[in-house]
């Protein structure tokens, strides 16, 4: 019921998921982020504790493909459960139950990992991966082409309909943080919301620490 990839941009620092389901809000229970630590992804009949979990060990020092076995070790429900981590340099650990549904799989890139459940083939995963490898350019929008590229691999079994993208950079904030909770087309709806956000970015950080610098707000009544 789920596809997802996770990245960590070597050139800014920051880290980014995208994730899609036939499940409604995907996005508020299976994306998990911490500034400066790393992002994860718990999925599949989803428990939010154990992202995290994930990020807490990575936090007290523990390197990434241990987090992810101890935070395994740590829950009796863990064959329902598919977990992905990335961390700051881009070190990626996975793990699927074998309780997870459908058709599933996983894959690990350069500074990414991507999974599914539920999945049209096995190869969703891969074509996530493939496709953030071999893009450039913004890092947000190349983590969205990943899951659309998941997407137009197959995706899910059936429609989806919820999607999520999170961007976390050095503030205690994610910079982006978009969700379509309920649509028959949620994909094209993140584009949409990307293309008017994206170019705003930079201007809502400013507003957060220098206000008196800080552009217009572009709305009804700013002087």
């Amino acid at each position: 019921m789920t596809l997802s990839i996770a990245a960590w941009d070597a050139d800014t620092g920051q880290f980014g998921a995208a994730i899609s389901s036939s499940s409604i809000s995907v996005s508020s229970r299976c994306l998990h982020w911490r500034t400066g630590v790393g992002i994860a992804l718990s999925q599949n009949i989803t428990d939010p504790r154990l992202g995290q979990r994930m990020l807490s060990l990575l936090a007290d020092g523990v390197e990434v493909e241990d987090a992810v076995k101890a935070t395994v070790q740590s829950t009796p429900y863990a064959q329902y459960r598919q977990l992905a981590l990335i961390g700051a340099g881009g070190n990626s650990g996975l793990f699927s139950g074998d309780r997870v549904l459908g058709c599933f799989s996983s894959a690990q890139g350069r500074h990414c990992v991507a999974a599914g459940n539920l999945l049209d083939n096995e190869g969703v995963p891969a074509a996530m991966i493939k496709q953030f490898e071999n893009s450039g350019g913004n890092f947000g929008k190349r983590v969205l082409d990943a899951l659309n590229a998941g997407v137009e691999a197959g995706g899910e079994a059936g429609p989806i309909h919820s999607a999520g993208l999170l961007i976390g950079a050095e503030y205690t904030w994610p910079v982006a943080e978009l969700r379509i909770d309920w649509d028959d087309d949620p994909i094209a709806k993140m584009y949409a919301g990307w293309a008017v956000y994206e170019p705003q970015i930079d201007d809502y950080v400013t507003r957060a620490l220098k206000p008196d610098g800080a552009p217009s707000y572009g709305v009804a009544g700013d002087l």
